[in-house]
């Protein structure tokens, strides 16, 4: 009889699983709730089902559950995002709000640095429009 091999884990499993990025999402749409301007992207009055997607999501992406393809499909976040106007300011304000939340799980270096090079990567691939001078994000 060969040794027991555990199976390898993944980052999601490394960093808290299901706990962690509930607690991430939780935290980063409070801070949406609290930006007019980004909140106006949300076109949902409930931030609730943006928040279940985004978890489910980011959990599959880092390796947990697949809920988010099982109930959606294909990510296709670009086409996905593209009804939005996503400015480089909307950017920013997104980034802040999600470097708040990152902030708030105390990951260790290394899986904190993984974890906001993903996020920052994804929300300038996000960007559909440039900056609207009528836009009141960019009076930051």
């Amino acid at each position: 009889m060969g040794a027991f091999t555990p199976p390898p884990s993944t980052f999601y499993d490394d960093v808290g699983g299901a706990p962690t990025f509930r607690a991430l999402t939780d935290a980063f749409y409070a801070g949406v709730a609290e930006d007019p301007q980004l909140r106006a992207l949300y076109p949902e009055a409930d931030l609730g089902p943006a928040k279940d997607r985004l978890r489910m999501f980011l959990e599959q992406y880092w390796g947990g559950p697949t809920t988010y393809s099982q109930q959606r499909g294909h990510p296709r976040l670009r086409m996905r995002h593209a009804p939005f106007t996503v400015t480089p300011a909307m950017r920013e304000r997104w980034l802040t709000h999600m470097r708040a939340a990152v902030d708030t799980l105390h990951l260790a270096p290394l899986h904190e640095q993984l974890l906001w090079d993903y996020l920052e990567r994804a929300a300038h691939a996000m960007v559909n429009a440039p900056e609207d001078p009528q836009d009141p994000a960019t009076a930051v």
